[in-house]
């Protein structure tokens, strides 16, 4: 019974506090995302892009070229196919791990469907400076968006999970920074524009607000609705 009493305590507390924390952050990258879109679309000011092509330029070599190519791959199409289904994977066999899996699915296979629809949606068309040719639509990027998502559930998961202080602070540090430097690679590369990199950011870390509030919800609801199920076959072994 008093454990019963702590899981519902639990669930109160992360819908009062952890909760609207992350509605927060919600609003405030929709807001974002927001902007960008009227900057882009409707008052079509081109001088922030303009001048992120501009400093990147000023860094290019063939040798931090090549790093940028390596960089983008883990914000690629194959990546986001292999890494997480492993996880998923890994996920499913522990049985106290299992709801993990669901944050790396909606995380990567969500941000993924929502990108290719705001992607035809806006429209926009690539850079023709581009490095190498790469098929789609510009905005969002999706290697920002579905990498917000993604390294974002991971850095939350690392960040439940491990007790280490130090440990949490360098593993999430370390993944915020390198998904930031995975969508530098794009507008290094010239395949997005600097208003798309920062537009799949918002659009990413959106999502991940979105799935981190409610799987939770969702684990509570299937477990609460488990616990009246088998209240329910008690009563009735009890009535025999």
């Amino acid at each position: 019974m008093r454990h019963e009493k702590k899981r519902e305590l639990t669930f109160w507390t992360f819908f009062t506090l952890e909760a609207l924390l992350l509605l927060g952050l919600f609003f405030l990258s929709f807001s974002f995302f927001f902007y960008l879109t009227w900057q882009v679309f409707l008052s079509r000011n081109q001088a922030f892009d303009q001048a992120a092509f501009e400093l990147v330029a000023e860094l290019r070599s063939d040798r931090f070229t090549e790093v940028m190519k390596v960089v983008t791959y883990f914000g690629s199409v194959r990546f986001f196919v292999s890494v997480p289904v492993a996880l998923i994977l890994f996920f499913l066999f522990f049985k106290k791990w299992r709801w993990y899996s669901l944050y790396i699915f909606l995380s990567t296979a969500g941000s993924a469907a929502l990108n290719q629809y705001l992607k035809n949606s806006f429209g926009r068309e690539r850079p023709v400076t581009a490095f190498y040719p790469q098929g789609g639509f510009s905005f969002p990027s999706g290697h920002a968006m579905i990498g917000a998502a993604f390294y974002g559930i991971v850095v939350y998961l690392i960040w439940k999970n491990t007790p280490d202080k130090l440990v949490r602070w360098l593993a999430c540090g370390f993944l915020v920074c390198w998904q930031l430097l995975i969508g530098f690679s794009r507008v290094y590369l010239n395949v997005h524009y600097a208003t798309d990199v920062l537009a799949g950011l918002s659009a990413g870390i959106f999502w991940c607000a979105l799935v981190v509030v409610l799987v939770p919800q969702l684990e509570q609801f299937f477990y609460f609705r488990e616990r009246r199920r088998r209240l329910k076959k008690l009563r009735a072994l009890r009535r025999r």
